[in-house]
C-alpha cells in the first residue's frame, strides 16, 4: 500500500508555546500558504497523526480556525477550509485599502522617530529576503511592517478592525507577494509610503497606502487567474 503524503509536517516540541497553540498556528499557516485547500475536509485523526499529537489539540484547533472564518463546519460531514467568493475577496481588499489609507494618515501625524526607524529595518529585512528569494521571510517582514504601522496611527479601534480582517489578509497576502515581480514593486511602494510618513505628508501617505492595496489585490486577481489556467491546463492532459 503506497504511503499517504502528509497534509501537514510534525510539531516541533521545542518551543515554549502550549501545544494547542503550536497546532493552531500549524493548522493556519498552512491554510495561508495554500498547503491545506480551500475547500478540502479536515480530518481529525489524520491531521493528528501527521502532526504526532493527539486529537485533543487538533481539535481545539479547527475550532478557532472555525471563529477565525478559516474554516466552516458542515452538518454531518465536518470540517472543511473555508472557500471565499470573488465577491468576499473583494470586500477584503476594500475594506483595507480605506482602513490602510486612513492608518498611514493619522500615523504621518503621530509617529515617533524611534518607530520610523524601525520600520526602515522593516524594509531592510524584506529587501534581505528578496534578495535571498525567501518568500515566508518576507511575508513575515511585510506583515510586521504593517502591523508596526497600524500601531503608529494611535487609534486602537482602527488597528482592532484591521486585525480582525487579519486572518484573510494572510492569505491574500502569500498569493499575491508569490506573484513574479510583485515583492519588489511591493518594497518599493513602502519606501514611498514611509517617505510620505516621515515628512509628516499624512495626504500623501493616505493616497499611496490605498494604491498600494489596490495594486496588491491586482496581483492578487491575477495570480488568481493564472492558477485558474494551469489547473485547466492539467486536466486536459
Amino acid at each position: 500500500m503506497p504511503k499517504r503524503e502528509r497534509l501537514v509536517d510534525p510539531i516541533q516540541l521545542d518551543s515554549y508555546k502550549p501545544l494547542r497553540e503550536l497546532v493552531f498556528e500549524t493548522l493556519r499557516e498552512a491554510i495561508a500558504s495554500g498547503r491545506l485547500k480551500p475547500g478540502q475536509r479536515l480530518m481529525e485523526l489524520q491531521l493528528a497523526e501527521d502532526l504526532g499529537v493527539s486529537r485533543t489539540p487538533v481539535r481545539e484547533a479547527i475550532r478557532q480556525l472555525e471563529l477565525e472564518g478559516l474554516v466552516v463546519m458542515v452538518p454531518r460531514k465536518g470540517a472543511y477550509v473555508a472557500e471565499l467568493s470573488l465577491r468576499d475577496m473583494a470586500e477584503v481588499f476594500e475594506m483595507r485599502a480605506a482602513l490602510d489609507g486612513l492608518a498611514a494618515a493619522l500615523a504621518a501625524e503621530r509617529i515617533t522617530e524611534e518607530e520610523i526607524d524601525f520600520l526602515e529595518r522593516c524594509l531592510l529585512e524584506i529587501s534581505d529576503a528578496i534578495a535571498r528569494k525567501d518568500l515566508k521571510a518576507c511575508i513575515e517582514a511585510d506583515t510586521t511592517f504593517h502591523e508596526r504601522l497600524y500601531r503608529a496611527s494611535r487609534n486602537m479601534r482602527l488597528a482592532q478592525t484591521i486585525a480582525n480582517l487579519r486572518e484573510q489578509i494572510q492569505l491574500f497576502r502569500t498569493t499575491s507577494l508569490g506573484r513574479p515581480g510583485r515583492m519588489s514593486l511591493a518594497l518599493e511602494e513602502h519606501r514611498q509610503i514611509l517617505e510620505a510618513i516621515s515628512q509628516r505628508n499624512s495626504k500623501l501617505a493616505h493616497k499611496l497606502a490605498y494604491e498600494h492595496i489596490e495594486r496588491a489585490e491586482a496581483a492578487f486577481m491575477r495570480e488568481l487567474e493564472n492558477k485558474e489556467r494551469i489547473g485547466k491546463g492539467k486536466g486536459r492532459k
